[in-house]
């Protein structure tokens, strides 16, 4: 069974391991999200309901954290990073995951989330490009990578680049 939860203290050691693992052979990656983790942590930026870990048989297999960014005047969220440890991959762990993030982002009171990532995965969960939304990115960037979600109904028009904290070292 799988459980979502917000992580803890008690988790630092594994989720950075499951990150260290699950970047090792990924297509796009720079080798750091686990450091950019501990780092996110220390920040302002950083948001303890949105730090989430998977959990099947009592290991932690999944992690994802979403982190204060401001667009224009509007702070909003950015999901990053996302990962799931080899072996578990395709199973529905990163869904659960983003689903959850959502969800909590929503109560939250945040209208949007965007991502760096993968074209072929993110939209599954509602998200388009960026710039669909007047979101730009702060660096270049494919449109199709540079993706945002409308988590909340909201008739405020959110337009501008996005500032990420500045563990990002954007």
């Amino acid at each position: 069974m799988l459980i979502v939860r917000q992580e803890n203290k008690h988790d630092y050691e594994e989720v950075y391991n499951v990150l260290k693992t699950a970047f090792e052979t990924a297509e796009h990656s720079d080798g750091n999200e686990q450091d950019l983790v501990v780092d996110l942590r220390k920040s302002d930026n950083f948001i303890p309901e949105l730090s989430l870990v998977a959990v099947k048989d009592d290991k932690i297999v999944g992690y994802i954290l979403f982190t204060k960014i401001k667009i224009g005047k509007y702070e909003e969220l950015a999901l990053a990073p996302l990962g799931v440890l080899p072996e578990y991959q395709r199973q529905g762990i990163g869904s659960a995951l983003i689903k959850q993030g959502h969800k909590i982002a929503k109560k939250l009171g945040y209208h949007y989330s965007i991502v760096l990532g993968s074209d072929k995965y993110y939209p599954r969960f509602g998200y388009i490009p960026a710039k669909e939304y007047g979101i730009l990115a702060p660096f270049d960037v494919p449109d199709e990578n540079f993706m945002a979600i409308k988590l909340n109904d909201t008739n405020e028009i959110i337009k501008g680049t996005v500032q990420y904290a500045k563990e990002f070292g954007i």
